[in-house]
């Protein structure tokens, strides 16, 4: 594979938790501060910032402090990475005249 598999796994860990995902979601409208996600979610300040960790160390996300808070929003090049692996992983190519391994 062309990208470093640590890495990929960071990127799908960050899309497989339904909190991230609504996280996610609350982020496609724009930059949020940690206050409003935590107003808008049923998760306690650790969880979120857990879950922040995940997203920001995948790329997906990224942060940057104001202040006391923290503010969120989706990476653009973060968001076009996941894309590229998520395809790199599901082309499946064959050869003309290649069989299958049970041929």
């Amino acid at each position: 594979m062309e990208h470093d598999e640590k890495k990929i796994a960071a990127v799908f860990k960050a899309f497989c938790d339904e909190n991230r995902i609504r996280i996610l979601r609350l982020l496609l409208s724009g930059e949020k501060c940690a206050c409003k996600l935590l107003e808008e979610l049923s998760i306690s300040q650790p969880t979120l910032s857990h879950h922040m960790k995940i997203l920001c160390d995948s790329g997906v996300v990224v942060g940057r402090k104001e202040g006391k808070w923290m503010h969120y929003s989706i990476s653009s090049e973060g968001a076009e990475d996941a894309v590229k692996y998520l395809q790199e992983l599901t082309n499946v190519t064959c050869s003309d005249g290649e069989k299958s391994c049970c041929e």
